[in-house]
């Protein structure tokens, strides 16, 4: 699924909830204009919840047709953020079991799917060479830490990495994450800062001797985990 790069028209400043009613009602630009608003972070997310990009794609796409083929029956008792981020973490969850009972391909350092989402409009890889204008040998730099910081997160027990991409890639309310994962609030703190702690003790060896991501050190805890994490997708 595509849509024009810029919303507009009269669904341009319409909430969530409103677009979801005219949805609802059949209205196909109200459907589209909710996707658009969402479609950056739906990628991300399931870009860091299976790691390797063709399932990624493969979830993304398939979230996108359960949310369209599910907003006629959705009846609002969950906000719309939630019942998106739902359907698209069982999206990835599926795909991660599916992956399981197959050979996993070694991820190439290099792979320009795995270069961050360029605006949070697009919902798009960058293109290769978007970095022209930029030094090559910190555009360098910048993706083998995109890298090691992909890996390091791959790493993390799969209830904490699902909780911290959601909070940190997804930038969803912890609130709106207890729905989604049907868990208290204080549980989602819990595997957030736990899972955040762990990404720091991994990153920490990885990045000795090398020139950290902005807003990351080794003894700053889920901070600089947090702020790490969140740089995967918008640096």
């Amino acid at each position: 699924m595509t849509f024009p790069s810029q919303p507009g028209g009269r669904d341009a400043g319409r909430s969530n909830d409103e677009l979801a009613a005219a949805a609802r009602s059949g209205d196909t630009d109200a459907t589209e204009a909710l996707l658009r608003s969402h479609l950056a972070r739906i990628h991300a997310t399931c870009r860091r919840l299976c790691r390797d990009p063709g399932d990624a794609e493969d979830a993304a796409q398939e979230s996108l047709i359960a949310i369209v083929r599910g907003l006629p029956r959705f009846d609002g008792r969950s906000s719309v953020s939630s019942w998106i981020y739902r359907i698209t973490t069982n999206a990835c969850m599926d795909e991660l079991r599916r992956r399981r009972r197959r050979p996993v391909p070694e991820e190439p350092s290099g792979d320009p799917a795995w270069a961050e989402i360029s605006s949070r409009g697009s919902g798009q890889p960058a293109a290769p060479g978007a970095d022209r204008g930029s030094d090559p040998a910190d555009a360098a730099v910048a993706s083998e830490l995109r890298a090691q910081l992909a890996d390091a997160l791959g790493e993390l027990p799969e209830d904490y990495r699902v909780a911290v991409v959601l909070r940190d890639v997804a930038d969803l309310e912890y609130s709106t994450i207890a729905e989604v994962l049907g868990v208290p609030v204080g549980t989602v703190r819990s595997r957030i800062a736990r899972g955040r702690g762990r990404l720091a003790d991994l990153l920490a060896p990885r990045l000795d001797g090398d020139h950290p991501p902005e807003g990351y050190s080794g003894d700053s805890g889920t901070e600089s985990a947090r702020d790490a994490s969140k740089g995967m997708e918008q640096k």
